[in-house]
């Protein structure tokens, strides 16, 4: 994984590159063009059914520009940044199967293939359909956890919506109960240096763009988070 140019582009790694630039599918999030270029996003069925789908994040001239960067570097690169920090903090992201970015005909080319989460649904999903009062505690609270480790690490995540907020919910013998939070889209994930200005971004999102979510459970969220952030040394703990 890594950046590769045309003057020094090993055969094989551009034939990789070329394979999956190619490859079709179901687009999911059709081109646009945003940030000087384009981004979308296609569905890859496996031809081993027993393997994950695939997730093909394809984009051409997709930049964004920094200090170290003034000519401007593919936001899939910056996005991979964020899926091995957040995996280092025990984080649950899908799984990177392929991520690179080469400059062609002057123009960047960048690509990020991922598999689908199993047996996850995401947030907007969820409040989709009827779950009882004790799950749905139990996925805000683990949600509240997840984003304190998040924020404690000096991490926001960026685009904080249903959308990108995955679920998943087990019932173990005896019947207990076990939740699992998974994070993605991580586009405009970056490091913040107080606590504050990640909380308020993230949560300020995820209270606009809410959807079916009652005010009460953002209100318990909220307070999660807060009982959360009070145990640092407990959610640092992956």
């Amino acid at each position: 994984m890594g950046v590769m140019t045309e003057k020094a582009s090993p055969q094989l790694i551009t034939t990789e590159f070329d394979r999956w630039w190619n490859s079709s599918g179901i687009w999911v999030e059709p081109a646009n063009k945003r940030r000087g270029g384009e981004s979308g996003v296609q569905f890859l069925q496996q031809r081993d059914l027993m393997r994950p789908p695939l997730y093909c994040k394809r984009q051409i001239g997709h930049t964004y520009r920094t200090f170290l960067h003034p000519f401007g570097r593919p936001t899939i690169l910056r996005e991979l940044q964020a899926y091995r920090a957040f995996a280092r903090l025990g984080i649950k992201t899908p799984n990177v199967v392929y991520c690179t970015a080469r400059q062609k005909h002057g123009a960047w080319q960048a690509l990020l293939v991922t598999e689908a989460l199993q047996g996850f649904v995401s947030l907007e999903q969820w409040y989709a359909v009827e779950n009882s009062a004790a799950l749905t505690k139990a996925a805000l609270i683990q949600l509240a956890t997840t984003l304190a480790r998040l924020h404690l690490a000096g991490w926001q995540h960026g685009c904080c919506y249903p959308k990108h907020i995955f679920v998943k919910s087990q019932v173990n013998e005896g019947g207990t109960v076990t939740v699992e939070i998974a994070l993605l889209d991580l586009e405009k994930s970056r490091r913040r240096l107080r606590i504050k200005d990640a909380a308020r971004r993230d949560l300020g999102q995820l209270g606009r763009h809410r959807g079916n979510m009652p005010e009460t459970d953002l209100l318990f969220l909220h307070q999660a988070y807060q009982q959360a952030l009070n145990n640092p040394a407990g959610v640092l703990q992956p």
